[in-house]
């Protein structure tokens, strides 16, 4: 295609603003046009997408909120999100033509990006380009920040992850392990536990639904409580959890997937254990730690390129299959990161 050319442009249109469980139709694919040229004068750049990233966060982003972290989605407008894509042109002097990179892009097949502030050039391509949306992308840095910076973890010690088979629970568990600790994770069905233990290592995994009393099975897991809580659910899950964490235990509050279609969010009853037992949570999020980007690279490559962690995808294959790969993620349909794949470079 040469450059300047108008072409069609598939696109994930959000419809309005929900509440409850977002469904399929709450978007729709149609077909725009898009010209492949940056205007002139212009600091924007034109990108070819080639894989979409589908995160639980994109949910609040479907409810009108004010003062969020982040925007909430546009009615009518394509929807966006974390994603790899290849330059086409560009008015950027940081990017040029033919560059790889990550960051937030549209839900469409181009996108002409002015928020230039969110991409992030990609240097090593000796992985799979999709891993820059999770284990080389955002979920990668929120593991690695979340664990390392906010659970300032020690050797030996209990680390408990829920939702463990997700895209930041299976790099936790595995910061974890290489680091010497003991680890177990909960997750929704018996493969995701079978990958917790035969894939990613954890010492120990269990299947919250298969658990009547998740009190008596964290006890059974930690007779001598949890050091360290990485939180991926909320609500039934981290009120038993504080009952067993130990004195001066830590909890990184990453997501609280659990609560995010609900319309009047679940109490937490057992916060008098954080004075009891001088318990530090401390919610965060991914932004505040992209400095860390190049310091995360350095530890995290060597460790991917000599198999010492592993990362599984779950791919949709075409722009067509993003609403039901995103609606997936909330009935746990999902094993290992989700992906859409939108084209070949």
């Amino acid at each position: 295609m040469a450059s300047g050319e108008e072409v069609a442009n598939k696109q994930v249109i959000f419809k309005d603003y929900i509440s409850g469980f977002p469904k399929e139709s709450d978007m729709y694919v149609t077909t725009g046009t898009i010209r492949l040229e940056v205007p002139e004068g212009s600091k924007a750049v034109l990108v070819k997408n080639l894989y979409l990233s589908c995160d639980p966060y994109m949910r609040t982003r479907m409810t009108k909120m004010e003062g969020s972290y982040i925007d909430s989605f546009e009615p009518r407008l394509p929807m966006v999100g974390y994603g790899v894509a290849k330059v086409l042109d560009s008015g950027h002097p940081e990017f040029k033509k033919g560059d790889l990179l990550w960051g937030i892009v549209g839900w469409e097949e181009y996108s002409l990006i002015t928020a230039t502030e969110t991409l992030i050039k990609i240097q090593q391509t000796d992985v799979p380009l999709s891993y820059y949306t999770g284990i080389l992308g955002m979920p990668g840095i929120a593991a690695y920040a979340g664990f390392y910076e906010v659970c300032t973890p020690e050797k030996g010690e209990s680390v408990f992850i829920s939702a463990a088979s997700g895209a930041v629970g299976q790099l936790v568990g595995q910061f974890a392990k290489l680091l010497g600790c003991y680890v177990v994770g909960s997750a929704g069905t018996k493969e995701k536990v079978d990958l917790l233990k035969n894939k990613f290592g954890f010492d120990e995994a269990f299947n919250y639904k298969e658990e009547q009393d998740l009190d008596a099975t964290l006890k059974r897991y930690f007779p001598k409580g949890i050091d360290i809580y990485f939180e991926n659910v909320g609500g039934r899950m981290l009120d038993v959890v504080l009952l067993n964490m130990k004195l001066h235990g830590r909890i990184a509050v990453c997501g609280m997937i659990s609560q995010y279609n609900l319309e009047q969010p679940e109490g937490v009853h057992n916060l008098m254990c954080l004075i009891m037992k001088r318990i530090r949570m401390q919610g965060f999020l991914v932004f505040d730690y992209y400095h860390l980007y190049p310091k995360f690279l350095d530890m995290v490559l060597p460790h991917i390129k000599e198999g010492k962690i592993v990362y599984v995808e779950d791919t949709a294959g075409g722009l067509e299959s993003g609403p039901a790969a995103l609606i997936g993620l909330f009935s746990g349909l999902n094993v290992g990161k989700q992906v859409v794949a939108v084209a070949r470079e």
